[in-house]
């Protein structure tokens, strides 16, 4: 109800500019991640494929390996080979014979020692089958044909590397390769022995597949640039990477997304101007150091020179990311009419980004 002293003129005028308010206050509200209106794809058609390319290479018979191969190669023609070849580094080259020495010293140990089958093992208890997660790629592709009508969801192949700490590739836009012995949970005992440290614990979680999955998408056509470049243009390319995943993975919440833990994101929404003030006062939005200002923009167990606070025990490492991802946000509520392929794709000078963003958090 408007108040009997509200003049005629000025509601017409608020009517007016109603419109461009409430864009604005949703795509502020989007940046973190709830009221936002996320988009209907529910009418979206997207035709996924899964295989579980770990489950049917462990099936092989290990006294005939080059008959078994010979049955993959029909299933799987345009993966089998950078398998075992590119990925696996076995060498044995369309060469599908017993006797061929790359089945002998290096497959067949990958199929037969217990370290191997008992990982496989493993795998098969935390995903007997993989219908929750082929649903969440699935709403994620949906979302990818929204912004990106063009879109053709790639083929999604399971497979297990023996723990060679890669989560998921991509083999050009046709094929997404998801490594599930990469997200066994944190309790998984072998990770601390291939060198994985304790933060990046919630990257080995099942909820976190779908962000791996879509980060390499995202990489695949904007490969992160880190030679000679400033920290602000840093935080800009992740934060637009972060954009991405939130629009991507609307549903997921910033601690998966950002793989932080909710206590830490709480704190960086809390201390949000503090954060941005100590990369000023430190001089370091235009710092080119690497040794200075990569521990910002990558997972580390805390953020250096930010003192942790309240509850949480060390500050977030991927802070300056975090940070990026906001400005990127102000950038598109000043500028509601820049499409998210128009914005990934990019180029503006980061400076002028920044300006442009009118980021100045309070």
């Amino acid at each position: 109800m408007i108040k009997s002293g509200f003049s005629n003129q000025i509601f017409k005028q608020l009517i007016k500019f109603l419109p461009v308010i409430f864009t604005s206050v949703l795509l502020l509200a989007g940046c973190n991640n709830q009221g936002e209106k996320i988009p209907d794809v529910s009418n979206i058609k997207v035709s996924l494929q899964t295989y579980r390319f770990d489950k049917d290479l462990y099936a092989v018979d290990t006294n005939h390996i080059g008959e078994g191969l010979q049955k993959l190669s029909l299933k799987y023609p345009d993966f089998l080979n950078f398998f075992l070849d590119t990925i696996m580094a076995f060498g044995i080259n369309s060469n599908f014979a017993d006797s061929n020495k790359a089945i002998k010293e290096g497959l067949r140990v990958f199929l037969t020692y217990k370290d191997f089958t008992g990982l496989e093992n493993t795998i098969n208890k935390h995903y007997p089958d993989t219908k929750e997660t082929d649903n969440e790629l699935e709403k994620g592709f949906q979302y990818m044909k929204y912004y990106y009508p063009d879109f053709n969801p790639p083929k999604v192949i399971y497979v297990s590397l023996g723990l060679r700490n890669l989560p998921a590739f991509t083999i050009d836009t046709a094929i997404l390769g998801i490594c599930l012995d990469m997200f066994l949970g944190e309790e998984y005992p072998y990770y601390r022995s291939i060198g994985i440290p304790a933060y990046m614990g919630s990257h080995l979680a099942k909820s976190y597949i779908p962000v791996a999955a879509f980060k390499v998408i995202y990489s695949h056509s904007h490969p992160f640039i880190m030679d000679d470049r400033t920290l602000l243009d840093l935080m800009i390319q992740r934060g637009k990477e972060q954009y991405f995943l939130h629009k991507t993975l609307p549903r997921t919440p910033d601690s998966v997304l950002f793989g932080f833990t909710q206590s830490q994101v709480d704190w960086c929404n809390e201390n949000e101007a503090m954060i941005y003030n100590f990369f000023i006062n430190r001089n370091l939005l235009y710092n080119k150091e690497s040794q200075n200002i990569i521990p910002y923009i990558n997972d580390g167990p805390f953020a250096p020179g930010i003192p942790a606070s309240g509850k949480i025990k060390s500050t977030p490492g991927n802070v300056g990311s975090w940070l990026g991802y906001k400005i990127v946000c102000n950038y598109m509520a000043q500028h509601p009419k820049v499409t998210l392929e128009e914005l990934c794709n990019q180029q503006t000078d980061p400076a002028k980004f920044l300006n442009e963003a009118r980021y100045k958090p309070k």
